[in-house]
């Protein structure tokens, strides 16, 4: 079992060591040519910076039982048909049962911006409590993976 993150963008990448550390999990951490990315801890893997690259890559090292960290919906869909977890940086678990819906959701709201153009709005900073959340979550998932690996 590995974490691996899709980290261009990841605000979340020190929790991820901090609780990967304390549960003896190994991280990739995915980013393309125009970050800069050192790490003490995880192992990172930088990729050209062609359009979905990161992505690819990562889903290339995905195994069944990983966990992989997205706030990419088409990502976690297909680390999810190959029997790995993914987790949002908010925290919430993809699940099968409910990245169908995500997935449309996203479509309708990509076509609505084509259509209407981009939408404003607020794009609030990340509070300690998203951290806390996320955190939570993350040491739930790594030992829902934990015990469904020595099942």
């Amino acid at each position: 079992m590995k974490i691996l993150v899709d980290a261009d963008a990841c605000p979340v990448k020190d929790i991820i060591e901090e609780v990967a550390k304390q549960n003896n999990i190994p991280v990739y951490m995915f980013i393309d040519t125009s970050h800069i990315l050192s790490s003490d801890y995880s192992k990172v893997i930088v990729v050209s910076k062609a359009p979905d690259a990161v992505d690819f890559a990562l889903l290339n090292h995905t195994s069944k039982g990983d966990i992989v960290v997205t706030q990419d919906y088409g990502v976690a869909a297909m680390a999810l048909g190959k029997g790995a977890y993914a987790i949002h940086h908010n925290g919430r678990e993809y699940l099968d049962g409910t990245i169908d819906r995500m997935l449309m959701e996203r479509h309708m709201a990509r076509e609505l911006r084509r259509t209407k153009g981009r939408i404003k709005g607020n794009m609030k900073k990340r509070s300690k409590a998203e951290d806390v959340t996320f955190r939570g979550s993350l040491y739930q998932l790594c030992n829902k993976a934990k015990e469904n690996k020595a099942k």
